[in-house]
């Protein structure tokens, strides 16, 4: 039986998980009478919550096609730039990719991203242009765009002379002619195993065994699971085997309990596995990402694949809040420390250091999506944080010694007459406009470089301005010259002046000042934000002041207190809203903004002294 190893890669939403998901169905995967699920590859809670694929998984069909019985060794892959570590680890397992473009929106920015990763490692890519059944899909178009884009992005000729095929994932069908319709995804399994080459490594079946370590995950039963692909030899259980650093300093030495292999959406026990196939082994306890798992004759660790450096960064710290302690169990800073190093091990995109205040540690990741998943997967846990504004990480030019920071291309999808407001924002925030032009339906598409600093805290406004319809993509492009200090210009915060509860009667006579983040009945602290200032200036405030009462003033004789719902805002928005002096308060039940400095003399003495 041959062997076929692919990454199916592409912009976020362009249908990845979908066409994974009808793959599996029609090669058989499921029983008849077998329940299953819409994007059966999200399979963590906060995948399925968000709609995306955070987690590069892998699973496996068996084809009998043209070429025979194939095995099919599938990798599902995240779309977002966030998360684009998982993407670049996992291109040194396969040999080719299926390169998905929505025939509608075509090549985004994301795209450029991991095409251009695959190509420099070589990888033989298929073009799906998927989604052609959308009213407004222009494939031919869309096609062009592709070929240049591989052409600009330094495609060999080889490469350049990639397949295509039409597709509709959510369908279930694929051809490779429009012209010639069809009901299944038949021709894409053929494609895939017409065009993508059976692993080089399958000739090393016979040296001694040797595997590269590109996920880990812990099993309840089986401890740490390392995934990869078998560069060379066999691997059975009960064979002794030692793990090496990228140096080749021995971590570790074991046996393997189990080799996984994936068959379907399951992970199920095999005898051996051969050079070539992807695996999971289980047996080893200290052996992490990067690390070579290999026979005990062999000395020499393989080469892992460089991972492109953070950029943003934030601090976490313990929760020290007058509320802290009353809904979480995990608070102590050891606690904390271990959980972040833990996932520090398992995400390459993820940087942990400790800061010189021993209670706080700096979290270095690609973007506040993926910075935020980390802190809600910790308080959905039970721990209790505190959360920085987030920081881009500057690096210095070895040569002149000027100071870089990040800059991300941008794409950006909006209705015609949201353009100018969206061009005014960004250029105020040192965002440079590259190309502007009709999309169809009344879209116009904007392409800018934009300091990574600009759009922290951007996402909102932008969704406000465009009434909720624009679409803001963004991947990091290169680092350049610092751009220059940037005014976001947001609104001053009202902060809460003592302890206790808030009263309706109190946050009424408060609307007046500006939007509230709290209600009636809530309990908040002194230094903490309960809402915004229409002006620009911070406002202390008492949210607690009662009704006064007396002989002639009953309490409910006055008009009744209608109060407008307050803003509530979710973990990502909290953290692209506060300032550099104000802390998101994560626990598990509740997200508090609050200031640094509680107590307002203090505050007030310290921005003196600045």
């Amino acid at each position: 039986m041959s062997l076929r190893n692919i990454a199916i890669i592409a912009h976020v939403d362009h249908g990845k998980t979908t066409l994974v998901d009808q793959l599996l169905a029609q090669s058989g995967v499921f029983r008849a009478n077998e329940a299953t699920v819409e994007r059966a590859m999200d399979s963590n809670d906060q995948e399925r919550e968000r709609g995306i694929t955070i987690l590069a998984k892998c699973t496996s069909v068996l084809w009998h096609g043209e070429a025979g019985d194939t095995r099919i060794n599938i990798i599902d892959t995240p779309g977002h730039a966030d998360f684009g570590g998982e993407v670049e680890r996992i291109l040194g397992m396969v040999d080719g990719c299926v390169i998905l473009v929505d025939a509608e929106e075509g090549v985004m920015p994301q795209t450029k991203f991991v095409l251009g990763k695959a190509l420099k490692m070589g990888l033989k890519p298929i073009l799906c242009l998927n989604k052609v059944d959308r009213p407004h899909a222009d494939p031919d178009r869309i096609l062009n765009d592709a070929f240049d884009l591989f052409a600009a992005m330094g495609a060999t000729d080889e490469q350049l002379d990639f397949p295509h095929i039409y597709a509709s994932g959510k369908n279930g069908w694929a051809t490779l002619d429009l012209a010639k319709p069809n009901d299944n995804l038949a021709p894409l399994f053929d494609l895939i195993v017409r065009h993508v080459p059976e692993p080089a490594v399958v000739e090393n079946k016979d040296k001694p065994f040797q595997i590269l370590s590109v996920l880990i995950e812990n099993d309840p039963f089986l401890g740490r699971l390392l995934t990869g692909r078998i560069q060379s030899g066999k691997a059975t259980p009960g064979m002794a085997i030692h793990a090496l650093s990228l140096d080749g300093t021995e971590i570790e030495r074991g046996r393997i309990t189990k080799v996984l292999a994936f068959r379907g959406l399951k992970r199920q026990p095999i005898e051996d596995a051969e050079a070539g196939d992807i695996v999971a082994i289980a047996g080893l306890s200290k052996a992490t990402v990067a690390d070579t798992l290999c026979a005990m004759e062999v000395s020499d660790a393989l080469p892992a694949q460089p991972i492109d450096p953070p950029t943003i960064s934030m601090t976490v710290s313990v929760n020290n809040s007058p509320l802290a302690g009353r809904e979480g169990d995990k608070v102590q800073s050891r606690v904390i420390a271990a959980r972040l190093l833990k996932e520090a091990q398992s995400n390459v995109a993820i940087r942990v250091t400790e800061t010189s205040d021993k209670d706080a540690y700096e979290v270095a990741g690609r973007g506040e999506l993926q910075l935020g998943v980390l802190i809600e997967s910790m308080r959905r846990e039970g721990f209790e944080l505190s959360i920085s504004r987030p920081r881009v990480v500057f690096q210095t030019d070895p040569e002149t010694g000027d100071r870089l920071e990040p800059i991300e291309d941008v794409m950006i999808d909006v209705d015609d007459e949201f353009t100018g407001i969206v061009i005014e924002k960004l250029s105020a925030r040192r965002a440079e406009l590259k190309d502007m032009g009709p999309s169809g339906a009344g879209k116009t598409r904007i392409s800018l470089m934009s300091p990574s600093r600009s759009l922290i805290g951007y996402q909102g406004e932008f969704l406000t301005d465009t009434r909720g319809s624009g679409v803001l993509n963004r991947v990091f492009s290169h680092y350049d010259v610092y751009k220059g200090a940037i005014d976001a210009g947001r609104k001053g915060v009202l902060v809460s002046n003592s302890d206790g509860e808030t009263t309706d009667f109190a946050l009424w006579n408060l609307e007046d000042r500006g939007f509230m983040f709290v209600g009636g009945g809530e309990k908040t602290y002194q230094g903490m934000i309960i809402g915004e200032n229409s002006r620009a200036d911070d406002l202390d405030v008492n949210p607690m002041k009662a009704k006064a009462l007396n002989n002639i003033r009953a309490s409910g004789k006055d008009e009744a207190v209608r109060l407008t719902p307050p803003r509530r805002m979710t973990l990502e928005q909290a953290i692209a809203y506060i300032e550099e002096d104000e802390l998101v308060e994560v626990t598990p039940k509740s997200i508090r903004l609050r200031k640094q400095v509680l107590n307002p003399s203090l505050r007030k003495r310290r921005a003196k002294e600045e």
